[in-house]
């Protein structure tokens, strides 16, 4: 019998591709490959130093740039992590006040930022580090061209719109985290709650990562299992105001770990990592990530917002939007979503 090599011999349609994902338009082919891989962190706080650990232990990059604008702290932070050396990969550690530190680094995560106050939301953040991003992001540009720019610190979706903006880089290069974390939280959630392991669950919150974000019922799988059509089939009721609760309780998750321990690190560490290794290595994976987002899903052209939308990343960072069929009442509410962060946009002087 012959081997099949391909799936187009069997009759597969070649275009496939082009039917699930929608391209990135003035995308930038990825900055020429190099033997060692460079990541810069900006920023040694808390969320920043979680993520810097993440991706030693990981093993994610050669060289690890960290920046902090507290000269004696970064210095006690450089020596903590290479005091850990005989524990870890081998990965060079630098650690400077100067951006120059950061030069020919493949990825530049912005964690620098004011530290979100118990009760706050996300976007009452937003004037305390609008001037921060004036002085964080030309020089990051100008040190590292080709580098790609991963925003984590908070509201996040309007920082990675201004982070594009004063980078003057295509779009597809300055990506924000989003409800990458969202998601994991939701899916956690789903799968405490339906005893699996919740890499099983296939489910997404999209929009704006804060209190506007959607979570797409229509599309929640557990092991393939499409959940709501299955309880549909079993003539189970399903009350919106039931997935209302879920939704909100997703997005109250991290104010609880605030108003417990003061902030979040963890679990953005390792969603940060997690983003970084699909983007580093090129893995075409789907991320629920902020991206350039007009144009998408009924979201108007002449609307330059940033907000989360499950996207496929690759070295040259977003290469693709999915597909995802969305209900009318998912599809409202992401425009109210990009709404709301293109009213907040319009009050920026850039």
């Amino acid at each position: 019998m012959k081997k099949v090599s391909s799936l187009s011999e069997l009759g597969f349609a070649d275009d496939i591709h082009r039917t699930l994902f929608r391209p990135i338009q003035q995308a930038a082919p990825p900055s020429p490959t190099q033997r060692r891989t460079k990541i810069s962190v900006i920023g040694a706080g808390n969320v920043g130093m979680a993520i810097a650990q993440t991706i030693l232990t990981q093993d994610l990059t050669d060289e690890l740039a960290l920046v902090d604008a507290k000269p004696d702290k970064l210095q006690g932070e450089m020596l903590d992590l290479q005091h850990a050396a005989a524990f870890l990969p081998r990965t060079r550690i630098l650690a400077s006040p100067d951006y120059a530190v950061t030069a020919n680094s493949d990825i530049c995560i912005i964690t620098a930022g004011a530290r979100q106050i118990p009760g706050e939301t996300r976007l009452n953040l937003l004037q305390r580090n609008l001037a921060l991003f004036k002085e964080i992001v030309p020089p990051l540009a100008r040190y590292s061209p080709g580098t790609l720019l991963l925003v984590v610190s908070n509201p996040v979706d309007v920082l990675t719109y201004i982070a594009w903006k004063l980078s003057g880089f295509p779009p597809n290069r300055v990506i924000g985290t989003g409800t990458n974390l969202d998601s994991s939280r939701f899916r956690f959630l789903l799968a405490d709650h339906l005893e699996v392991n919740a890499q099983d669950v296939q489910a997404y919150m999209v929009g704006e990562h804060g209190d506007s974000s959607v979570a797409l019922w229509s599309s929640m799988s557990v092991g393939g299992v499409p959940i709501l059509s299955q309880l549909t089939n079993d003539k189970a009721v399903v009350e919106q105001g039931v997935l209302e609760k879920i939704r909100k309780a997703v997005v109250e998750s991290a104010y609880e770990v605030i108003r417990l321990k003061g902030y979040t690190s963890w679990a953005i560490g390792y969603s940060a990592a997690n983003l970084a290794r699909s983007l580093l290595r090129d893995q075409h994976r789907i991320h629920p990530v902020s991206l350039l987002a007009k144009g998408f899903y009924g979201i108007p052209d002449d609307r330059e917002v940033f907000l989360s939308l499950p996207a496929q990343l690759g070295r040259s960072g977003v290469l693709s939007v999915a597909n995802i069929h969305l209900t009318d009442e998912e599809a409202a509410r992401l425009r109210r979503s990009a709404n709301t962060l293109w009213e907040l946009q319009q009050k920026l002087d850039l």
